[in-house]
């Protein structure tokens, strides 16, 4: 009887396991593919700031973490669906250039999965199809999950904020949240 439930035991842990890397290889996979789109469309879409009409759900970018060697698609929007893709926008918010509050967010245990990692001092770079935009991470706060205080508008000053679940290696909704302030370089 002792062998028998070690066994289901066993195999119960083996199907966590696939389950589990079931759903990180199919994440990479939805990253590469967004990026590959991303590749293709900036190679043929060079564009003006103001012809630039980001449509929900689509990639519209690139998020650059030299520090943890990381590049990720940025999607249109922040519902569940575009978090499986990449770095969601949030649609309310600026752009790059804009000179207001650009707001990215994305999950702790997917593309921001190294973000420990990152310091004060680091650098992001954003890349959309009509350009290149460096930030420097001035300051970071940990707030509570229904905190929205942070987003609002900082116009005519650029600042890049970054969010993601707090604390990184929490098991299950993480009650807090991760945020970057970061600032363009001129």
């Amino acid at each position: 009887m002792k062998k028998l439930i070690g066994l289901i035991i066993l195999y119960i842990g083996i199907c966590f396991l696939a389950v589990s890397g079931y759903q990180f290889w199919n994440q990479h996979k939805g990253h590469m593919q967004s990026m590959q789109k991303m590749d293709r469309s900036f190679k043929k879409n060079r564009i003006e700031e103001k012809e630039f009409k980001p449509l929900e759900n689509e990639v519209i970018g690139k998020l650059s973490i030299p520090k943890i060697n990381v590049n990720l698609p940025i999607i249109e929007g922040t519902d569940e669906e575009d978090l499986k893709k990449g770095v969601g926008h949030y649609s309310a918010s600026a752009l790059p250039g804009e000179n207001d509050q650009i707001l990215l967010s994305g999950h702790r245990d997917t593309v921001f999965r190294r973000f420990d990692e990152i310091k004060i001092g680091d650098h992001l770079l954003v890349e959309l199809p009509y350009g290149k935009y460096e930030y420097e991470i001035k300051k970071t706060k940990i707030v509570p999950a229904h905190d929205t205080t942070v987003i609002r508008s900082t116009a005519p000053k650029e600042v890049l904020l970054v969010s993601t679940c707090y604390p990184f290696r929490y098991i299950g909704n993480a009650p807090d949240r991760f945020i970057v302030y970061a600032y363009p370089i001129k």
